[in-house]
């Protein structure tokens, strides 16, 4: 029977309310979700304004990505006990998500940041820079690798780096050896790298030696590498230098950026030191 003292809803009423269309409250109704608080003769669905908290608790749950298969299972054992329970459940998956939203802003942040002062770089340049110490984070080692090897290395690591929350946007490089840089095996990495520029506690990482390089720029596919390596080993000798332990490639362009291999821009970090 209605009560004259109180205001009831239709059911699209209630779903203005909501801001819902019917058929969601409809379907609630069919799953035993959320059923009107009564029906008239007629079968007309009515609702009260007391059920709008209910409805409201349901559409929290969903937007923490709770199914209506755990929020009907919630329902069917209610009670002030368990509603704390969930709801403290339920804050620590916002709060985790709310970390992982920094670190994506954060990533982003960085790519901007990077692509910005790419824009402003003479990629025909080759300068002589002395770079502050790094910390990086290291692959395994992957050197004299096959290919099928390096191909699993390099998922091993993007898999390591999401699993770890260790991606900070900076592109993944790859270190080579002098020996290996000696013998024109420039693409022989021996380990895949990202920066870390706030590295956490409980991760092993690597410090690039603060020191002098030279520093170019290879636009083209990587096959090409070692014409762009033969300019930058003539100013070294040019400069008086000779090569240190460890050269660092990454890209600046990649296939994130521009469409042909041809247009990629490849960063060469060269370590040097006088030579005797």
């Amino acid at each position: 029977m209605f009560n004259k003292n109180v205001k009831y809803f239709t059911t699209g009423e209630f779903a203005k309310i909501c801001k819902v269309n019917k058929q969601t409250l409809i379907y609630y109704d069919q799953i035993g979700l959320l059923s009107p608080i009564m029906k008239d003769n007629k079968d007309y669905r009515y609702y009260s304004i007391v059920q709008y908290e209910f409805f409201s608790v349901i559409e929290l749950l969903k937007a923490v990505g709770m199914s209506l298969k755990d929020i009907q299972k919630y329902m069917a054992e209610k009670s002030p006990e368990n509603f704390l329970d969930l709801m403290h459940q339920q804050k620590e998956i916002v709060a985790k998500k709310r970390r992982e939203l920094e670190m994506i802003e954060s990533i982003i942040d960085v790519k901007i940041d990077l692509t910005e002062e790419a824009l402003h770089l003479d990629f025909d340049s080759m300068t002589m820079e002395h770079l502050p110490e790094e910390t990086l984070y290291l692959s395994k080692n992957i050197e004299d690798s096959t290919e099928e090897q390096f191909v699993k290395a390099v998922s091993d690591f993007i898999d390591e780096l999401d699993r770890s929350q260790l991606d900070t946007g900076y592109p993944i490089g790859g270190i080579t050896r002098r020996e290996q840089v000696l013998a024109g095996n420039y693409d022989n990495y021996s380990y895949l790298y990202i920066e870390q520029p706030h590295p956490r506690e409980g991760h092993p990482y690597f410090k690039a030696i603060e020191g002098d390089f030279i520093v170019g720029y290879h636009v083209g596919p990587s096959t090409a590498l070692g014409e762009t390596y033969e300019r930058l080993f003539k100013v070294m000798r040019e400069k008086g230098y000779e090569l240190g332990q460890y050269v660092y490639e990454e890209y600046i362009y990649d296939a994130v950026i521009k469409n042909r291999e041809e247009d990629y821009v490849t960063k060469i970090m060269i370590e040097i030191k006088k030579g005797c």
